[in-house]
Formats: C-alpha cells, sequence, structure tokens
C-alpha cells in the first residue's frame, strides 16, 4: 500500500533497538483518512472471506479494526483486554501475549460469549513483528471454535520471527507494509 509507504518514510521514526515510531499517524495519534484507506484495503484483500467479527488487542488495534468494519458490512469489533476488569463477568477466554516492546506479559481475555463457533474471524493489529499478540488472538478464536479468515496487519517486520511463524501454521496474513530491514534510522520494504 504506497499511500502507508510514504507515511512511514516521511513521518515515521527509528528508535534504538529497530523500533520504528508511528505515533503521528496510526498508532498514538491517528490519520483517520489513512485508517479508513487501511479499512478498505483490508476489506479488498478479505472480500470473499464472510467475516461476523474482528478481533483485535488493546490499544493501538482499536481504531485501526473500528475503522475497518465499516467496510465489512459494520461488523463487531472485539477488543481483548489486557488488565482485568470488573466490566468483565462470566465465563472468560483467557490467553498470555508477551510484549517485548514493554518487556511483560498480559493475561489477555474477552468474555467468552461475544465469541461463539459460528463466527469467521478477522484479526486485525498494527504491527507484526515477533508475532505474540497474533498466536495469542489465534489462541482466543481456536478457544471459541470459531473460524478465522486470516490476520490483517498494517506493518510487518519481516525481518523479525513473527509473520514466518504465523504462516507456517498455514494462517493467511495480509500485511500492507512490509519492513525488509531497518539500518541506521533507515526503512527499507520488501522487493526494494
Amino acid at each position: 500500500m504506497e499511500l502507508l509507504k510514504q507515511r512511514i518514510l516521511n513521518d515515521g521514526r527509528v528508535k534504538e533497538g529497530n523500533i520504528l515510531k508511528v505515533e503521528t499517524f496510526l498508532n498514538h495519534q491517528m490519520d483517520i483518512a489513512l485508517l479508513d484507506e487501511i479499512g478498505a484495503e483490508f476489506a479488498r484483500r478479505f472480500s470473499g472471506a464472510p467475516i461476523t467479527k474482528i478481533l483485535t488487542i488493546e490499544a493501538s488495534g482499536i481504531g485501526i479494526a473500528a475503522i475497518a468494519s465499516r467496510y465489512f458490512g459494520s461488523v463487531p469489533v472485539i477488543f481483548a483486554k489486557k488488565t482485568k476488569s470488573k466490566n468483565l463477568d462470566g465465563e472468560l477466554l483467557v490467553t498470555k501475549v508477551h510484549s517485548f516492546t514493554k518487556g511483560v506479559t498480559y493475561d489477555v481475555q474477552i468474555s467468552k460469549h461475544l465469541l461463539t463457533e459460528d463466527d469467521t474471524v478477522l484479526i486485525i493489529d498494527d504491527f507484526l513483528a515477533k508475532g505474540q499478540a497474533l498466536l495469542g488472538l489465534i489462541d482466543l478464536v481456536e478457544q471459541a471454535g470459531a473460524k478465522l479468515a486470516g490476520c490483517g496487519i498494517v506493518i510487518e517486520k519481516t525481518f523479525q520471527e513473527g509473520g514466518g511463524l504465523i504462516r507456517n501454521k498455514g494462517i493467511r496474513v495480509e500485511s500492507l507494509a512490509m519492513i525488509s530491514s531497518i539500518e541506521n534510522g533507515e526503512v527499507h520494504f520488501d522487493g526494494e
């Protein structure tokens, strides 16, 4: 997705440890027009799948998933919560997710009644690097007995193992911007 690549090149910042900061347009301050284009692109890529729910993890994926939902007939968006809440009651689906960025392992959870074996789920997230968040979300879909249509990722770091790990499980992954390397503060995309 050329528009996204240009925003990464123009407005993204690289921090030590190959951390790409896209906070000015994607995961802190959100450019709604860009997110609208991202949602339309996910809908184009998953056009044949009968999506009934979109699943993401708090917090960065929520805005992306909510806008993308409009392009799938405004299907419900579920976000896995990283902290226990009094709002979550009844039976829960729970899995562990390790965040390498924060160095923390979370018990992420959703209410069991929100996801059933009748659902076809599209997982959406902002980044794919090590793949731990996606593995956790995939586990929640499997626990529910739902069908997984695939994973829509805004930015994938293909030089890290997450994408291969998920694809080797036979899961469809559609990434809109695939970064092959980050060297000397410069971002390079696959195919360059």
